[in-house]
């Protein structure tokens, strides 16, 4: 091939890439415009919740923000709420994670809050996934409960779990306090992933733990007290089996995210199902 022609396909061949080339930033450029529209929704938008007014017979509005789930939130507020399309515009959805050892009463606690409303389950190994709809003042409250296993195998789920949770329970059983000792790892691990969710310490089995002799009792309230505050959560004690404090405690996540008038009353007497804060 003679030097001219060796040129010229030369010329070709590189002229040939740089067509290609252009071909491709056009087909990205055209994908990334896509991906920002997805993205990038409109301006925040906001839903009001009523709440009774204790002086009058008038609501005052509480003030929701409700956030696209593709948005980041500041770092000082929680990723609270996902914003649906229209037809769900009055539909505020809530992430919260069940995190703590193995046979503490994590299931049964989760089933005797859902009940016979449970609207749709998700199991898979080391995960249940329920969902709950509630409906107050006028809007619809979907929890999304995460209730993650407590082996080692389940570390894994724990980012999955933990982000976006407004709330993250972190149980224990009360008439082990080996379970209690874990929640350290629990709780240090889970904030790896989410540092804004509303903290909760919940003992279960409290219908087993006050057959537990008196001083073994105060010991684990004093204990489970201590770690609460290092926490900086709420305590509960509660029972599956009788009911107790289980509605109570998602009472406690909605007032506290809404700033509803609802206030839950300390209970540091032994031998009763011990709330602290």
């Amino acid at each position: 091939m003679t030097l001219p022609s060796m040129k010229t396909v030369h010329l070709n061949t590189k002229w040939g890439i740089l067509e290609r080339v252009s071909i491709f930033r056009r087909f990205f450029s055209f994908l990334w415009d896509k991906i920002l529209v997805c993205s990038i929704a409109g301006p925040i938008q906001y839903r009001r919740l009523t709440r009774p007014d204790s002086s009058s017979s008038s609501s005052s509005p509480v003030e929701v923000v409700v956030v696209d789930d593709n948005k980041n939130l500041p770092e000082d507020h929680p990723p609270m709420i996902c914003n649906g399309n229209e037809a769900d515009s009055d539909l505020v959805s809530l992430k919260i994670s069940l995190l703590g050892d193995c046979q503490i009463g994590k299931t049964s606690f989760l089933i005797k809050y859902v009940g016979d409303e449970q609207e749709k389950s998700l199991q898979m190994t080391g995960l249940n996934l329920v969902n709950k709809t509630l409906f107050v003042q006028g809007a619809r409250i979907a929890f999304s409960i995460w209730d993650v296993g407590g082996d080692r195998n389940s570390l894994d789920l724990l980012p999955i779990a933990c982000k976006n949770a407004v709330a993250i329970l972190f149980m224990f059983d009360l008439t082990s306090r080996c379970t209690l000792n874990g929640v350290v790892g629990w709780y240090s691990q889970a904030r790896k992933w989410n540092q804004t969710a509303i903290p909760i310490l919940v003992g279960t089995k409290f219908d087993d733990f006050v057959g537990l002799p008196p001083d073994l009792q105060w010991t684990i309230v004093t204990q489970a007290r201590a770690y609460a505050r290092a926490m900086n959560a709420t305590l509960f004690f509660s029972s599956a089996t009788h009911n107790i404090n289980v509605n109570k405690i998602f009472k406690f996540i909605m007032a506290k995210l809404f700033n509803l008038p609802w206030t839950v009353e300390r209970n540091l007497t032994i031998g009763e199902p011990i709330i602290d804060f």
